[in-house]
């Protein structure tokens, strides 16, 4: 098997150690957190391999123990990994409308309600707590992060190539949040 996945997909982030025995924290992307594993062996992006050896549920997180981590030395040193498996490796079908994968996000147009260009997404982010989603105006160099939630990104067409992207400032309540009681 190939140590590197030709077509990577990210499946979710190694965190901080949990306890003394080498098992981590891990942010899954899957859309049920336990079947991490269940793809196959994970890959870093410098082709290190890591099969869950074990796999439970822990508040936003899943606690995982891999075969080839043995200690919290060795558990700290990951903290941050990315994990990915190949393409080839997921269920075939057609994902669901408001299903995707994370990685498919980059490249993405960015528009806002009224249809016209912001930029193109150029990233996605997880900082520890939610996804970030990283932005390149059409009229720039920098970038912008946005909070990766339904308020923010309320459509995203993957047809179309583009996602709608309300900035924070730009959100207006809803008529009923808006009346006093």
């Amino acid at each position: 098997m190939s140590t590197k996945p030709a077509n990577p997909v990210l499946m979710g982030v190694i965190g901080a150690p949990h306890g003394v025995r080498g098992e981590v924290r891990v942010k899954s992307h899957t859309g049920d957190p336990l079947a991490l594993g269940d793809y196959g062996p994970l890959f870093s992006k410098d082709g290190a391999m890591f099969t869950v050896a074990d796999i439970r549920p822990a508040k936003t997180v899943v606690v995982v123990r891999f075969r080839q981590v043995d200690g919290r030395e060795a558990a700290e040193a990951l903290n941050g990994t990315e994990l990915f498996v190949d393409r080839s490796q997921l269920p075939d079908g057609e994902l669901e409308d408001d299903e995707f994968f994370i990685d498919d996000l980059v490249g993405l147009e960015a528009i806002d309600a009224d249809g016209a260009r912001l930029g193109s997404v150029v990233a996605v982010h997880n900082f520890g707590a939610d996804d970030m989603i990283e932005v390149r105006p059409a009229d720039g160099d920098r970038t912008e992060l946005y909070p990766f939630t339904r308020a923010i990104v309320p459509e995203i067409d993957m047809g179309a190539g583009r996602l709608t992207l309300i900035p924070p400032g730009e959100i207006i309540a809803r008529p009923e949040e808006d009346e006093a009681s």
